[in-house]
């Protein structure tokens, strides 16, 4: 049977550490998705920066029906702690060319889906190649209800993410051509 926590990702990957690993107190699961990218490490990352543009998994689910850009937006690689990500996350930490860190804030968010702090993080896998993975650490809730809610939790964000990072990938390959 697949497992939805883990997409992607190789043994050494989850056994790394991540800037979100201190992030979120209290019991929680640990989630990974990685994808290989055909382009440099500092074009992936700038790819990354355009998250807090637009979310780039399924439009109509998660950005209203706005189509995501498909060209660079100037001046979204502007990075500080506390900007917006995807709406509902702020960027809590970033080292340009290596990671944006973030945590889930909105109240109404937090309520449907739970804690979440993610770390997207960009490394060389060799000439021409950066490895792209995710680490979310995800609050768990107690409970029969709790069990069930992460289990669907992850499945549904197993089927955005991948589609995320495909998406993105396939940007940053294309830019960096």
């Amino acid at each position: 049977m697949i497992e939805p926590r883990v997409w992607g990702a190789r043994p050494d990957e989850l056994t790394a550490g991540y800037p979100c690993d201190a992030l979120l107190p209290g019991p929680s699961e640990e989630w990974y998705r990685a994808v290989s990218v055909r382009a440099d490490r500092s074009t992936v990352f700038r790819w990354l920066c355009q998250l807090k543009v637009a979310p780039y998994s399924y439009d109509s689910l998660d950005n209203f029906g706005r189509r995501s850009p498909r060209t660079l937006t100037p001046g979204a690689d502007e990075l500080k702690p506390g900007q917006r990500v995807m709406t509902i996350f702020r960027l809590t930490d970033f080292e340009r060319d290596r990671h944006l860190t973030m945590l889930l804030d909105r109240r109404w968010a937090r309520r449907a889906f739970g804690d979440f702090a993610l770390s997207y993080t960009v490394r060389d896998d060799g000439p021409g190649v950066t490895r792209l993975v995710v680490k979310m650490r995800v609050g768990r809730r107690s409970g029969l209800l709790g069990s069930v809610h992460i289990r669907v939790m992850a499945w549904g964000d197993l089927l955005m993410m991948r589609r995320q990072l495909h998406t993105l990938g396939r940007l940053a390959e294309r830019t960096g051509r």
